[in-house]
């Protein structure tokens, strides 16, 4: 397996929907393997979408284990996931992302959600889904469709955030992983 560098959310890849993956062949399994190795190397991370390691490819894959109430649980590996509906039920919560280092707002989601997708094996899924795992696939599944979750933002909270974005942009502000700036340079350490 190999560490992929993030992408800065600012990259235009991130900016453009991705596209439905038709086949799972080794490719898909090695990228999604390859997600999997890279989000644990971040160590703060707990979701990845596929075009966060410049692939436009609708994959997520999400590893809550180093949440105190999921470390039991395995990670899990979204192709072509769908939401389906939302609940009424909305929260607040703080949240950050790997391709937006060092930046966190409290973003205002449904509580559950109802999601469709397909595992490796080509098994379909339609599952609900509430609390911090919902949160979780809402966010990385805004990812796929070309959001980012500081768009969510008020007008008012973007505007006041928009010198800390500008920095993240100018590649001022860099995490401590492989990283690729809005023109494609890549920063930071080996992408292996």
């Amino acid at each position: 397996m190999a560490v992929l560098p993030i992408y800065n959310c600012f990259h235009p890849i991130l900016s453009k929907p991705t596209k439905f993956i038709d086949e799972i062949d080794n490719e898909i399994i090695t990228l999604a393997n390859n997600m999997l190795e890279t989000l644990h190397k971040t160590g703060n991370g707990i979701g990845l979408a596929a075009n966060q390691v410049g692939e436009s490819k609708s994959l997520i894959v999400i590893d809550l284990s180093a949440a105190k109430e999921y470390k039991n649980e395995k990670p899990i590996i979204m192709i072509n996931p769908i939401i389906d509906s939302f609940s009424d039920d909305l929260v607040e919560f703080e949240e950050g992302c790997l391709s937006v280092p060092d930046f966190y707002e409290k973003i205002i989601r449904p509580d559950a959600i109802q999601v469709v997708y397909y595992d490796l094996k080509g098994k379909e899924y339609n599952i609900s889904i509430n609390g911090l795992l919902a949160r979780v696939m809402q966010h990385e599944i805004d990812h796929l469709n070309g959001i980012l979750f500081y768009q969510r933002l008020s007008l008012l909270k973007r505007n006041m955030t928009k010198n800390k974005l500008n920095k993240i942009k100018n590649g001022i502000i860099l995490p401590d992983y492989p990283y690729v700036l809005p023109d494609g340079k890549l920063v930071g350490q080996d992408s292996n």
